[in-house]
C-alpha cells in the first residue's frame, strides 16, 4: 500500500515536469532580489515561488493531457505518467487545472494580485497559445510560444515588489530570444521525434542549416538584451562583464553549431547544455 502511494505520488509530480520547474523557479527568484535590491521577507520569497511553482506545474500536467497522443509516438514522452496509463487523462486535466486554480488564489490572497495576474497569464500562454493552437500549427510555434517560459521574471519582481517596470520586461525579452536555440538545438537531435509525430519544429519544417542561422541571431539579440539590462541601473558591472563573456560564448557555440555538418549533432548537444548554464548564470550574476 505505501509503495502505491508513493509511486502515485511520484506520477503526478512527474506530470508537473519538476526539472523546467526548478530552472523557471530560479529566474523569478533572481528577479526577486535585483527588484527588491537584496532578499525580500521570507514569506513573500516562499509563497510567491510556490505559486510560480503550482501554476508552472499545473500547465505542464494539462499539457501532457493534451500532449498524450503525440508523447506515445515519440520516443522521448514515451514513459510520461499519461501515456503509459499511470494517471488517467481526465485526472491529469483535472490535476492542472486545480493547481493553476490555487495558484492563482494563493498568489492573490498571500502575495498580490499583480503577481497572481501574472502567474496566470504565464499558464493560460503555455496551455492556450503554445500547446493547443501554436505547437502543431507552426514552424514558429517556439519562438511565439516561448514567451511563456519568460513570465517568472515578471512574478518574481510583481511579487518582491508590487509593481513592474523596464528592468522585468528586460529579463522577459531575454528569456524570449533565448528560448529559439536553446530549444532548436534540442530539437536539432530530436527532429527525429518530431517528425514520426507531425509536429513543425523548425529543424523539420526548414531544415538544420535554416534552424541553425536563426539559432545564432536569436543568440545574437541575447547577448544584446543581456547588455541592455544593464542600462536600467538594477544591476551591476560584475553582471555587465558576466553578460558580454556569457553572451559571446552562446554567439561563439551556436556558430560552432552552425558549421557543423547535418549528419552530426554533437554540437547541437553541446549548445543545449550550454544555453542551460548560460541563462542561469546570467540571472545568477545579477544577484551578484
Amino acid at each position: 500500500m505505501g509503495n502505491r502511494v508513493i509511486s502515485g505520488v511520484r506520477s503526478y509530480l512527474e506530470l508537473t515536469k519538476p526539472g523546467i520547474v526548478v530552472w523557471l523557479l530560479i529566474t523569478a527568484f533572481c528577479a526577486m532580489v535585483v527588484g527588491y535590491r537584496g532578499f525580500p521577507p521570507l514569506h513573500v520569497i516562499l509563497f510567491t515561488l510556490l505559486g510560480l511553482g503550482l501554476s508552472a506545474g499545473g500547465a505542464h500536467a494539462v499539457n501532457m493531457w493534451y500532449d498524450r497522443d503525440i508523447d506515445r509516438i515519440m520516443q522521448r514522452t514515451q514513459k510520461r505518467p499519461v501515456v503509459t496509463g499511470r494517471i488517467a487523462p481526465e485526472r491529469a486535466l483535472v490535476f492542472g487545472i486545480v493547481l493553476g486554480a490555487v495558484s492563482f488564489v494563493g498568489l492573490g490572497v498571500l502575495v498580490n494580485w499583480l503577481t497572481a495576474a501574472a502567474s496566470l497569464s504565464g499558464y493560460l500562454f503555455y496551455v492556450f497559445v503554445y500547446t493547443m493552437w501554436l505547437k502543431r500549427r507552426t514552424a514558429q510555434n517556439i519562438v511565439i510560444g516561448g514567451a511563456a517560459g519568460a513570465f517568472p521574471p515578471i512574478v518574481g519582481w510583481a511579487g518582491a515588489t508590487g509593481h513592474l517596470g523596464l528592468a522585468p520586461g528586460l529579463m522577459f525579452l531575454l528569456i524570449f530570444m533565448w528560448t529559439p536555440p536553446h530549444f532548436w538545438a534540442l530539437a536539432l537531435y530530436k527532429q527525429d521525434d518530431y517528425k514520426s509525430a507531425r509536429i513543425p519544429m523548425m529543424p523539420v519544417v526548414r531544415g538544420p542549416r535554416a534552424t541553425k542561422v536563426q539559432s545564432l541571431i536569436y543568440a545574437i539579440l541575447s547577448l544584446i538584451v543581456s547588455v541592455s539590462l544593464y542600462l536600467t541601473h538594477t544591476v551591476g558591472s560584475l553582471y555587465l562583464v558576466a553578460a558580454v563573456v556569457l553572451g559571446l560564448a552562446f554567439v561563439l557555440y551556436n556558430l560552432r553549431l552552425l558549421r557543423e555538418p547535418p549528419t552530426e549533432q554533437a554540437w547541437a548537444k553541446k549548445t543545449f547544455r550550454f544555453s542551460l548554464i548560460y541563462i542561469a548564470a546570467l540571472f545568477v550574476a545579477m544577484v551578484v
